[in-house]
């Protein structure tokens, strides 16, 4: 009776996870579905020109127009197991930056090598970020000040899918974001943003860890877990003697520690299409750190957001293109905690609502409108603003 019972298990596990893998599929972003593509040479890129005007005040707010993001992608395949995979950013027309830059190999169908400019697998919006694939004019501002996209490092890792179990992976060692460079990158109001090194000269006092893990197993649902921890990284490390003490302790003091975890949910069932997003850092050595540099740097950083849309023309045969209204609500605060004898600012503590439709006229083309509703800007700042921009992917 005992061994029917196991053998009837374990087949119907089978069968659980053989529909998983059936009505579970994993998405995937632009680096990924170049690297399935059967070409030898694959090319693409991305854009996103936006209309902000700010509204409200006392004041009068000149609107900003801005081509604020154009990408061109390139992909290359030696061979069924080795890919180069890249992205060069023009940002504000005038800037420009690498976005990824890595090599991978595949040493098992389960256990692929990656090395290079890699985006840090932190919450949707860091890996997901082309503009056609999400709502909204701007990015959630969660992923700006918390995680904050677009960040990307040098190092290297590996990755992989398991679709038995509808799950995936990723774990990378890299370099840590910038702490010190001739002063202090770090602050109160922009959290760690400012510490991105981007590729771009960076330098490496120790190893930072980062990992996510996904779950695809049900019909329009993503789930994902990701952390990241490791110190930042200083220049006054750079060719001071190990026994000047002094030395030392002043270069130690310009670092801090960071912890931060993340977890994600995507959910789309019909026309209904649903995102959520929690993360919370906490930060080290943040006293001594300020006192050296003169920062206001939180001991704690963290955030959530929910947001809704429902595209009215799902059931409908007649059109193939999506319209979307949506709202999000998220909340956001780089100092959610600071070091005895810090008080709290409370303009870091912000809370935006923003209310949207959006037109997905194919899958990688896309008119977006929407007004957000700021509740804690500064004194004599504008509390709201309209954005308008177009988006396209290819």
């Amino acid at each position: 009776m005992k061994r029917t019972l196991w053998k009837f298990t374990v087949m119907l596990m089978g069968m659980v996870l053989s529909v998983a893998n059936v009505i579970g599929q994993e998405q995937v972003n632009t680096a990924e579905r170049m690297m399935q593509d059967e070409d030898r040479l694959t090319v693409g890129g991305y854009a996103q020109i936006d209309y902000n005007q700010p509204v409200g005040g006392g004041t009068y707010n000149s609107g900003g127009l801005d081509v604020h993001r154009m990408v061109l992608m390139f992909g290359y395949k030696f061979n069924e197991k080795i890919q180069f995979v890249s992205e060069v950013e023009f940002e504000h027309v005038k800037e420009v930056f690498v976005e990824q830059a890595f090599l991978q190999y595949e040493i098992l169908p389960w256990l692929k090598f990656r090395g290079g400019l890699m985006l840090i697998p932190m919450g949707i919006i860091n890996e997901y970020h082309e503009p056609s694939t999400f709502n909204g004019v701007e990015r959630p501002n969660l992923d700006s000040y918390i995680v904050p996209t677009t960040w990307r490092e040098i190092g290297a890792g590996f990755s992989g899918v398991f679709p038995s179990v509808a799950l995936s992976y990723q774990i990378y060692l890299t370099n840590g974001f910038k702490s010190y460079d001739n002063g202090a990158t770090l602050s109160g109001a922009n959290g760690f943003r400012k510490g991105r090194q981007k590729g771009a000269e960076s330098f490496m006092n120790a190893p930072n860890l980062a990992f996510k893990v996904n779950y695809f197993g049900i019909a329009g649902l993503q789930l994902g877990f990701s952390g990241y921890t490791g110190l930042t990284q200083s220049s006054l490390y750079n060719g001071i003697e190990k026994s000047d003490v002094s030395a030392v302790a002043m270069a130690d003091s310009s670092v801090v520690g960071l912890t931060m975890f993340g977890a994600d949910a995507r959910y789309s069932l019909g026309g209904l299409q649903i995102r959520a997003q929690l993360n919370y850092g906490w930060v080290s050595n943040t006293a001594n750190y300020n006192e050296f540099t003169g920062s206001d740097m939180g001991s704690a950083l963290s955030g959530w957001y929910g947001e809704v849309a429902y595209n009215v023309l799902a059931h409908s045969e007649r059109f193939k293109s999506e319209l979307l209204p949506f709202i999000r609500f998220e909340q956001y605060n780089t100092h959610s905690s600071v070091e005895e004898g810090m008080t709290p600012d409370p303009l870091l503590k912000r809370t935006d609502l923003t209310l949207g439709l959006g037109w997905r006229m194919a899958k990688g083309a896309m008119l977006k409108l929407d007004y957000q509703i700021f509740n804690n800007k500064g004194p004599g700042d504008p509390g709201h603003q309209v954005n308008a921009g177009v988006a396209v992917w290819f």
